[in-house]
């Protein structure tokens, strides 16, 4: 066993399993079998732990016991765990587990560089918000565990102890903004209770626009969430005030919330590279458009993202044409690499029209979970594959899947995230256009499953008809977004069975040309100084607009900035050479000056110019002073200087008075016009 190959223990869980060691790829045939690893045979995980080598234990039900006993012999190696009884052991009686099993602990060791972490500090300060008694009660459970204020938006019912313990307001949340440990709030109506309140509460000067801060808000209203994606946003607690249950978990939940806590940052954002804006214009909305929890903002030419808002939900990073917004959590290349991996591993291993499902480890887990407990598990050639977010998917790493050779790509979500999924929605379109471009099966590789019934997902796992790859191959995920996905397309195109140069594209796609209406355009490049890309130049030696379509990410600067509005995109994905080399779009031959004959400007706009003032403005009435707007500017100065009616040129400067002319005075008294005059 190599230095980095982790030791690997293997358990049948009381022999529900069927498991050979010799069978698995990539294990040594003498990888011990163990019955009852977590119980009887304890003394084995603890002689692993001895060695110091990494390991890999073929159990996550029992990793709280393993991680325990890790501690107490101060162990510190790495220890990951597979759940390889729900996901692949507890199956069918006439399938074979081993490629599957082979591949997940493959998978498993396939490792990368962690997500940043940042600090959150929560001091417990809790503002409770909801409606009457309820309310009351409510804050006075939490009371000592927090330093809680209550904000009632009805006080209807409310009966007042004897001793209030926390502080009581009235008013209505205007808006709600920030996250754990930094929530922002703006009141209306705001009020202080009367302490000399008999019957109902009373309240007194109330007013709006009262401002406050907290850090953590449990929401009991029953009315509209404050903030945008409740169920993302980190110490924002809002349940059903008529459920008791939820109402007492979120009691229990929120009261831990008190101190130090760390939340991965799960984005990363490169200015350099986004095609948000430019000059004031907007392009590229794609990630403010997918953030389901309002954790992006714009700051005119750049976006913003707040990581303690951030669920990690990866539409932005998925979406984003040009790797502006990475996501970490994995990264990109972590994620592409366990993908082929996995289905590498299992295509060594026998395993015959893999299909990937794509699940999250809540969700999806409990959904396999069941499926293993009560029917037969997932099908044999079904490659679970648990990731954050099913979101974070984009068309690089679909593709990517397919070369390796995925016969279908199945990403499990829950029903409630049905308004989320709309840049996973995209990507799954692009992927697909791709892929039909070049003569592949394209419907039914890609699809998504909304579903919360275990019965009901079975149903997508037949693997698509149609000529796909047959050759599986994988690609370095190295570089940029865009220059993986080129790298993955190319290979794919090598073994394409109708392989096209120019693939269109839908709308929103990132790839793609445009094209500008000569008659129109003045070539004053505007478009060029606007570009995020650089996918459009100029030349500094005559007049031309020439585009890199490799480059080109259909941001739409250019037609925003054009001021003539003669810019078209075209989305479409082109593979010839010539798409990596700059094609001028648009040249004329510069004008010449009339003067001098040094060139400058084009000779359509000169002569467009000259045809709309010539004559017709005050300033070119005759045809010397027309003949200014063909001459470069510095002969336009020159030419004007010589005009006998030129503004540039003012009177006679008087003569400086000197000495000698002082003395003359007391000889020859001189008037005021004789210092007029010029020597």
């Amino acid at each position: 066993m190599t230095a980095t190959q982790p030791r690997v223990l293997l358990c049948d869980c009381e022999k529900t399993m069927r498991l050979d060691p010799a069978r698995i790829d990539g294990l040594d045939a003498n990888t011990p079998l163990h019955t009852q690893l977590c119980r009887s045979q304890l003394a084995a995980f603890e002689k692993a732990l001895a060695t110091g080598e990494p390991l890999v234990v073929g159990c996550t039900q029992e990793a709280p016991l393993f991680d325990e006993l890790a501690e107490e012999h101060g162990a510190t190696q790495r220890i990951d765990y597979v759940n390889i009884r729900e996901r692949a052991g507890w199956c069918a009686r006439d399938t074979d587990p081993h490629p599957k099993i082979s591949a997940l602990l493959a998978e498993a060791m396939v490792t990368g560089e962690p997500a940043s972490l940042r600090s959150i500090e929560s001091d417990g300060v809790c503002l409770i918000y909801g409606k009457g008694q309820q309310a009351l009660d409510a804050a006075r459970a939490l009371e000592g565990r927090l330093s809680v204020s209550l904000l009632l938006s009805d006080a209807s019912d409310l009966v007042l102890p004897t001793v209030l313990e926390v502080p009581v307001h009235s008013g209505r949340i205007r808006t709600v903004s920030g996250s754990l440990g930094a929530f922002s709030v703006t009141v209306d109506d705001y009020a202080q209770i009367l302490p000399s309140s008999r019957g109902s509460a009373q309240f007194a000067m109330p007013r709006d626009g009262a401002k406050s801060t907290c850090s953590l808000i449990l929401d009991l209203s029953g009315e509209t969430p404050l903030v945008t994606a409740p169920n993302k946003r980190d110490g924002y607690k809002r349940v059903d005030p008529k459920d008791p249950a939820a109402v007492a978990r979120a009691l229990f939940d929120i009261s831990d919330m008190v101190g130090t806590f760390e939340k991965p940052v799960y984005v990363e954002y490169d200015a350099s590279i986004c095609a948000h804006g430019r000059s004031g214009k907007t392009g590229c909305s794609k990630c403010l458009d997918a953030c389901p929890a309002g954790a992006i903002t714009s700051n005119g030419n750049q976006i913003a993202i707040d990581p303690g808002i951030c669920g990690g939900c990866g539409s932005c990073a998925a979406h984003c044409p040009t790797g502006a917004v990475a996501y970490q959590y994995p990264a990109r290349d972590t994620l592409i690499h366990r993908l082929q991996t996995l289905l590498a591993t299992y295509a060594n291993a026998g395993g015959k029209a893999p299909v990937v499902l794509v699940h999250d480890e809540s969700h999806g887990l409990e959904l396999i979970n069941a499926m293993a407990r009560f029917s037969d598990g997932l099908p044999g050639n079904v490659l679970p594959v648990a990731v954050h977010a099913v979101t974070v998917f984009g068309h690089d790493a679909m593709l990517a899947a397919v070369l390796a050779g995925a016969r279908r790509m199945v990403f499990l979500c829950p029903p409630s995230q049905a308004d989320e999924t709309a840049a996973l929605e995209r990507e799954i379109a692009l992927a697909t256009a791709l892929l039909e471009g070049m003569g592949y099966a394209g419907s039914g590789v890609f699809s998504l499953a909304l579903e919360a019934d275990p019965d009901a997902v079975a149903g997508y796992f037949t693997p698509a008809s149609g000529p796909l790859p047959t050759t599986p191959a994988t690609v370095a995920p190295v570089g940029g977004k865009r220059d993986v996905a080129r790298s993955v397309i190319s290979r794919l195109m090598q073994s394409a069975p109708a392989p096209t140069e120019v693939i269109a594209l839908p709308e929103t796609a990132p790839y793609g040309r445009i094209s500008i209406d000569a008659e129109g355009c003045t070539l004053c490049l505007a478009c060029v100084s606007s570009c995020p890309a650089n996918a459009l130049a100029d030349n500094p030696d005559k007049p031309q607009v020439s585009l890199t379509e490799a480059a080109c990410v259909q941001c739409g600067l250019c037609a925003t900035t054009c001021p003539e509005n003669v810019i078209t995109l075209e989305p479409r994905y082109n593979s010839a050479p010539e798409a990596i080399r700059p094609i001028v779009l648009h040249e004329e031959e510069p004008a010449t000056c009339v003067s001098c004959g040094k060139p400058f400007g084009t000779k359509s706009s000169i002569a467009r110019i000259r045809e709309k003032l010539s004559g017709k403005h005050w300033m070119f009435q005759r045809e010397d002073q027309a003949r200014l707007i063909e001459m470069c500017d510095d002969c336009r100065i020159s030419a004007q200087w010589e005009m006998p009616d030129t503004p540039l040129r003012g009177g006679a400067r008087p003569r400086i008075a000197t000495t000698d002319d002082y003395l003359a005075l007391e000889k020859t008294p001189l008037s005021a016009d004789d210092f007029l005059k010029d020597d």
